[in-house]
């Protein structure tokens, strides 16, 4: 019979960098017979700003009291910005997609496999023809067109469905819309989104036809937290692949595929698990 992990707590924390810090909070750890797991620090030297990601498995059968006292020590005596999470969490997630389908399968496929520690409440599109995917995984499917007349409206909609299903994470698997300023700040939750490493040398309509007949020689993808600004969000993972003369543009589009894939995969699973902390539109992330 297989043995059941005990539940941890995942805190990551950062803030003005001084000596001590890594002492403090593993001394407290220890103090109140915790058992660490995984302990990763980085130190920006320019910026005098320590990260830290530290897991335990408390002594206390109280994880939310544990976590409060622990977010109280980083907060109030170190003057760190802090969150702590359990590692039985399942966040609840949307999907946002259009007609483009190859990163909804695949982080579809992935979460019924029990890759992706969370639970996907619910697809929204701006088209009808991912319903009976999204459905057939299980996953409640809302179509909401969008336009540009009544564009406002729409994100109004998609918003109140998320709060209303506690979403606390939306993806963008391929979802061709820009997000307003306003969908940004009023979503209540972090957004990431996946696209080609070839913005902004090849924006706009058909990037593989561009990259083609600019000659490339690598193909990339790129995932990242979207904010208010184009594109510009702070990235969370990236990958490429080599291309040559041989290649067509079907080729290229296969390829990049591939890495959109797995770089979206991979950007997910890393915020599900409490890896990424982000400071000054960058992240750092601990894998």
């Amino acid at each position: 019979m297989e043995s059941t992990a005990p539940v941890s707590l995942i805190a990551l924390l950062h803030g003005p960098d001084k000596p001590g810090l890594v002492a403090r909070t593993a001394g407290w750890i220890f103090g109140r017979g915790g058992n660490i797991l995984h302990a990763d620090q980085h130190r920006d030297a320019d910026a005098n700003i320590f990260f830290q990601r530290i897991e335990w498995v408390p002594a206390s059968d109280d994880l939310d009291k544990e976590a409060d006292m622990f977010t109280r020590l980083a907060r109030d005596e170190l003057g760190m910005d802090v969150s702590v999470a359990r590692s039985d969490a399942r966040p609840k997630i949307a999907v946002f997609v259009s007609k483009i389908e190859h990163c909804f399968h695949d982080l579809m496929l992935r979460w019924k496999a029990g890759e992706m520690p969370c639970e996907i409440a619910l697809t929204i599109s701006n088209h009808p023809d991912m319903q009976a995917a999204s459905e057939s995984y299980g996953v409640p499917f809302h179509h909401i067109p969008v336009s540009k007349e009544d564009k406002e409206k729409a994100e109004k909609e998609q918003i109140a469905i998320c709060r209303e299903a506690g979403v606390e994470l939306i993806v963008m698997a391929r979802y061709m819309q820009v997000l307003s300023d306003s969908f940004i700040e009023n979503c209540g939750c972090p957004v990431i989104n996946i696209h080609h490493s070839f913005l902004p040398a090849f924006a706009g309509a058909r990037p593989y036809e561009q990259a083609y007949k600019r000659g490339v020689k690598l193909i990339g993808a790129t995932a990242h937290y979207a904010t208010a600004h184009l594109d510009e969000g702070p990235i969370i993972q990236q990958d490429v692949a080599p291309v040559n003369h041989r290649h067509g543009v079907k080729d290229l589009m296969r390829k990049g595929r591939d890495l959109e894939k797995s770089v979206f995969a991979q950007a997910v699973r890393w915020h599900l698990e409490h890896r990424i902390l982000t400071f000054a539109n960058k992240t750092v992330v601990f894998d």
